[in-house]
């Protein structure tokens, strides 16, 4: 990796830093986009897609394909994983490098400096050789997560495939930079736990179970469960002094999308990556655990990030995601 590659995003985790206040919270309204009869509707969908993206940089989707069924069978089988003894996750572990393999409270925001209070499982498939739990430990679990990623992908490319019109470039420019027949296939399903709130004390219910940051992806999609909230964003055109919050509840049907780092700097900063975090719930609030799946759409390693303008210096994604990575796990730098 060269010098400029070394240094290329690193103003992404710079400006992280600043982001450990509580600020304040302000209503917002999440732009909501029917993806229905995409073929025919792609030119109004894109519109509204791109009308979201150069403004919150957040949007949900709604009559998006995947259906609630086999998203409630991911989620049961999320949980059941987290479940697991502690020695047979440890068994799975996330290797240096890779974003891929089961964490525990080992990822650091710059943003708060202190691991976020929770655990995960990434999966990347063509690195997941032996970090699949075995079928006699969670029957079902790898058919059920393969489908639910490759789910999640389709939607993704035609969610990209939208950016890729509005930006002037081929179809499946952004298919082909996330194929995933490729060995160099690096787009992420992840689970996420969030632990309960067992005997908390109330200086526990201060900061946050994820701190503040923008995603270094191309697009995320993500799942929550309804009744376990959290999720506040800020627009990334309105980071700037003290930060107003939206919160952003979870609803059946409904898949919230942000914009990461990458496609920010593909599309030269007119598609805006958005500030993100999951706060503590009130002591009148859900104590229980909370379960995500985010997937990330994330260039293959040898595709490279080219501003069109020539305005940021060419890397690929591997170098891009390897930099990212190293600077938010704590064990993994």
């Amino acid at each position: 990796m060269s010098a400029t590659q070394r240094t290329y995003g690193l103003e992404e985790l710079n400006r992280e830093e600043g982001f450990g206040g509580m600020g304040t919270t302000k209503e917002r309204e999440v732009p909501r986009v029917d993806m229905s009869d995409f073929q025919a509707r792609k030119a109004e969908i894109a519109d509204q897609l791109w009308d979201a993206s150069t403004d919150t940089g957040f949007f949900q989707l709604v009559n998006h394909g995947i259906t609630q069924e086999q998203i409630d069978e991911a989620f049961d089988l999320c949980a059941r994983f987290f479940e697991l003894p502690m020695e047979s996750k440890a068994k799975l572990p996330m290797l240096k490098g890779t974003n891929t393999g089961w964490e525990y409270k080992e990822q650091v925001r710059p943003s708060t400096g202190t691991a976020d209070n929770k655990e995960s499982f990434q999966i990347t498939v063509p690195r997941m050789k032996e970090l699949w739990p075995s079928g006699d430990e969670l029957p079902g679990f790898k058919a059920v997560m393969l489908a639910f990623e490759r789910a999640n992908w389709a939607l993704g490319m035609k969610v990209l495939s939208c950016f890729a019109l509005k930006l002037g470039f081929p179809p499946d420019f952004f298919t082909e930079a996330h194929d995933p027949t490729s060995p160099e296939y690096q787009s992420t399903l992840r689970m996420i736990h969030y632990m309960a709130m067992d005997n908390a004390k109330p200086e526990d219910f201060t900061g946050w179970r994820a701190g503040a940051h923008t995603d270094y992806d191309c697009l995320t999609l993500l799942h929550q469960r309804t009744g376990q909230g959290g999720l506040q964003l800020c627009p990334g055109k309105e980071i700037s002094g003290e930060l107003a919050w939206t919160d952003v509840p979870p609803l059946p049907g409904v898949i919230t999308c942000n914009i990461g780092d990458m496609l920010m700097r593909w599309s030269d900063d007119q598609l805006q990556s958005t500030l993100h975090r999951v706060r503590m719930p009130r002591a009148d609030e859900y104590l229980g655990p909370r379960y995500s799946l985010p997937f990330f759409c994330q260039a293959n390693k040898d595709a490279v990030i080219r501003s069109a303008s020539g305005r940021f210096e060419p890397i690929t994604a591997h170098d891009y995601l390897q930099q990212r990575i190293a600077a938010n796990f704590a064990k993994q730098g």
